[in-house]
């Protein structure tokens, strides 16, 4: 397994989100993360990718294994599309880019300044970002917002390649994609009591989160 979760608990800010959630995810399995807005998905993503600490749990994966691609684009607007990978690149000890440009078609986008294009032309360049950390795990927040029917398939071949060469993805997505070998996880049962009230968040100042 590439990564393995046992009973594990989460917390967004001071509230407690998540409790008890265990699963495992095999190399070439995509694990789809499912549930109503603000019942935790978007915790547990950062939770795995290790920028928020468990409250209890284990989270059992190689270190640096996993890649994460959160709401934000986390693009530098001055920079060209290929300097943005470039400088990403670099920064895992990539060389080459062409596979990034090739799969998400921004050949023709590579010259242009990331703040001078669309928010779609942004979250193609922020998803081709994965191709150049090559992590196995990619944990994906929503990844599809802002892309047209085109360019989500697009973005499915491109996971769907990650999984075939022996990676694997935790995915929060309300679409289907398509994806062989794909399981999904309701996270609706591991809500925290206080969030399964009748105010869904019990007065949570932390309850935007749109996952």
């Amino acid at each position: 397994m590439l990564l393995t979760v046992t009973d594990l608990s989460c917390a967004r800010g001071s509230a407690q989100v998540l409790a008890g959630v265990g699963f495992s995810v095999a190399r070439g399995d995509a694990l789809i993360l499912r549930g109503p807005n603000g019942a935790g998905k978007t915790t547990l993503l950062r939770t795995l990718a290790g920028l928020t600490p468990p409250l209890a749990g284990t989270i059992d994966c190689a270190p640096d294994a996993i890649a994460y691609a959160g709401h934000a684009d986390g693009l530098k607007a001055q920079l060209t599309v290929a300097e943005n990978l470039r400088f990403w690149a670099g920064a895992f000890a990539a060389h080459d880019i062409t596979p990034a440009l090739d799969a998400f078609d921004l050949h023709p986008l590579a010259d242009r300044r990331a703040g001078e294009m669309s928010a779609g032309q942004k979250r193609r360049l922020s998803l081709a970002r994965l191709l150049v950390t090559r992590r196995p795990v990619w944990c994906l927040d929503e990844p599809t917002v802002s892309l047209d029917v085109e360019n989500v398939a697009r973005f499915a071949r491109a996971v769907e390649a990650h999984l075939a060469t022996g990676g694997a993805a935790v995915i929060a997505t309300h679409i289907d994609l398509g994806l062989p070998n794909a399981h999904t996880l309701d996270v609706t049962p591991f809500m925290a009591r206080r969030l399964r009230a009748d105010d869904p968040f019990g007065g949570d100042p932390f309850a935007e989160e749109v996952g």
